[in-house]
């Protein structure tokens, strides 16, 4: 009997009222999780809604936690995420009442598997971790090797291939043991997935063959979409393009019969990604502009992204300026939505410095040696068929799906501590994603360095905006390296002012000094680049040396910065300066002045703006 076949069975069953309401509602359960949950989310939700109303009024409760499960996956297959929590928190309640212990394990990995595919890498170990617990209790071997998987695809995101791959093989074994082939297939995708990462092609065609075949024997279309989709990329990767596109156009055939969108979605990208490494550009926008329209119907931004990076190259490369612009665009507001600033901060927060919840990890995974035991495993039917990792939750995990996409989060949580690194020290940032604050700190020995350019505003006034912010951008590119070089704390920019400090977060004891010969580096590089630039960078330095209190400020531009009056005095320092020059305080020279590679010039006491007079000096190299 061939899927539909099945599936009109089952509707017959739920239609004939002289049937139990124990098999009507089983025989529902069952159309709604094999016809509709993964590739007609819209309508499984109104379905489930039928499915729990019915359990509810012949007190079924088991199926009305089954009914807002499976309505909770479905919401997460249309990407109303919260709406999918939502669902599946119900469940875990209702099953909770009813001491189902199995159900409320797969309504947390449901919800882990959430998580997980936002990128809350904390929150779904959380859920992952607590499922297991439960599925250890009662002896549920299958339940245990998913979410061993999952954990393995934490992981993988994270880029740890060696844990991944740990973690996998550990699954696989279960699910070897009990002859689960649905979940085996998975788990070799997956094994697959990161070999094709490190490049070992041969190795990964030979996990994805197996996995297909598995797919094929089981006649699992969705599986087979996936397996399709990753071969094809192999053959991408090695330049055999009417392999590859032979192998998209079979995904998309099978996804396109039965109304999976996702695949769908990603083989047209894939198809147009092909045609570009061709130069046959025309081709891959059409492509792509078909995977961008579905895309955009079914709310996911992953793959909206994929078909924005894919139109936006393919103009570009046939210099249509406009349209490249006009997709790259729509590429940044899908990337804000993805990862605005408070999404990083939450990020860097929880990233993994639960330090995936190594301890509790350990824990569970060594109860897990000791506890589990021997228990009746269900046929394929109703192998996690209320969980959402068969249908969706592996399925969606199974990244190869999404192969340019398959380090997304991982790339954006680079981004994200690039972007923190920038604006915080490395310290202070671990600190905050650790605790999720930094605590403010004086310092008693630091050195503040400020510099600013002579005649900028006329600068502004004589030369484009766009030609004076990439010079800026070259400049102080330039600086952040020095800085880099000496040890030295990059605080801020503004406008045309740098600022930077050396003596925290971490102390050093040579910080007047470092400051001092990072000072003649930044003099040095506009030196020599303005003998061959056409506008001329004259720059002041100010330092001073003293006590500061440091802390990050803000709720969402929160920012590293210094307080205190030495501040103010090296800001008094530079604004006195001359261009060319590195201009001190007394407090900086009197760390300095037994330095014999340094010559000093005593300026006298000079009228500082708020501060009264001050000694000063310059310095430069013996």
């Amino acid at each position: 009997m061939n899927a539909q076949k099945e599936l009109e069975a089952l509707n017959e069953v739920w239609l004939d009222k002289t049937q139990p309401d124990s098999v009507r509602a089983d025989a529902l359960d069952n159309y709604i999780w094999y016809g509709f949950v993964n590739t007609k989310p819209e309508q499984a939700i109104a379905l489930c809604d039928t499915l729990f109303e019915f359990a509810q009024k012949t007190g079924l409760k088991k199926y009305m936690g089954t009914a807002r499960s499976m309505q909770g996956s479905a919401y997460a297959n249309t990407g109303n995420y919260p709406s999918g929590i939502e669902s599946h928190e119900l469940s875990f309640r209702i099953r909770e009442e009813n001491g189902d212990k199995r159900g409320m394990s797969s309504s947390l990995m449901n919800m882990g598997n959430i998580y997980n595919r936002q990128g809350y890498f904390a929150q779904a170990l959380e859920h992952y971790q607590r499922s297991l617990t439960l599925k250890e209790e009662i002896g549920h071997k299958s339940g245990i090797a998913n979410i061993l998987v999952n954990i393995g695809t934490i992981y993988y995101e994270q880029l740890d291939y060696d844990l991944a791959l740990d973690y996998y093989n550990r699954g696989l074994v279960i699910q070897e043991e009990i002859g689960d082939k649905e979940g085996l297939s998975y788990s070799l995708g997956n094994i697959g997935n990161i070999y094709l990462d490190q490049a070992k092609y041969p190795e990964a065609m030979d996990y994805y063959n197996q996995c297909l075949k598995i797919h094929e024997e089981l006649e699992d279309n969705i599986g087979i979409t996936l397996a399709l989709i990753n071969i094809g990329n192999i053959y991408r990767l090695q330049a055999q393009y009417p392999q590859a596109l032979d192998y998209y156009s079979r995904a998309y055939d099978i996804a396109e019969s039965i109304q999976y969108n996702r695949v769908m979605a990603n083989s047209l990208t894939n198809t147009g990604l092909t045609y570009l490494q061709q130069n046959k550009n025309l081709e891959a926008v059409e492509a792509c502009h078909k995977s961008l329209k579905i895309s955009k119907a079914i709310m996911e931004i992953d793959l909206q992204k994929r078909a924005c990076e894919c139109l936006y190259q393919a103009y570009k490369t046939v210099s249509n300026d406009n349209m490249a612009l006009a997709y790259h665009e729509q590429l940044v507001v899908l990337n804000d939505s993805i990862f605005n600033e408070e999404n990083t901060k939450r990020l860097t927060q929880l990233e993994m410095q639960y330090d995936f919840d190594k301890k509790e990890a350990a824990r569970a995974m060594e109860q897990e040696k000791k506890d589990v035991v021997a228990a009746q495993e269900l046929k394929r039917k109703n192998l996690e068929r209320n969980g959402f990792m068969a249908g969706f939750g592996i399925v969606f995990l199974f990244a190869g799906v999404f192969f340019f996409q398959r380090n997304r989060i991982g790339k954006e949580r680079k981004k994200s501590d690039k972007l923190l690194m920038n604006i915080l020290p490395k310290e202070v940032a671990e600190e905050l994603k650790n605790t999720g604050e930094a605590a403010t700190k004086k310092y008693e020995n630091v050195s503040i360095l400020f510099t600013d350019f002579k005649g900028f505003t006329a600068l502004v006034a004589s030369i484009p905006a766009t030609k004076l912010v990439e010079e800026l951008n070259h400049l102080f590119g330039r600086f952040d390296d020095i800085m880099d070089e000496f040890g030295i704390e990059k605080i801020e920019t503004i406008g045309d002012a740098y600022m930077a400090a050396c003596g925290l977060p971490k102390e050093n004891a040579d910080h007047a000094l470092k400051c001092v010969q990072a000072a003649q580096k930044m003099i040095a590089f506009l030196d020599q680049r303005n003998l061959t630039n056409d506008i001329q960078w004259n720059m002041r330095v100010g330092i001073h040396s003293g006590p500061v209190v440091a802390g990050v400020v803000g709720k969402k531009k929160f920012a590293y910065d210094l307080f205190g009056d030495s501040v103010n005095t090296a800001s008094r320092m530079e604004s006195n300066g001359e261009p060319g020059k590195i201009n001190i305080s007394h407090s900086t020279y009197a760390l300095l002045k037994d330095e014999q590679s340094f010559s000093f010039e005593n300026r006298g006491k000079i009228l500082a703006k708020g501060k009264g007079d001050m000694k000063m000096y310059f310095v430069e190299s013996n």
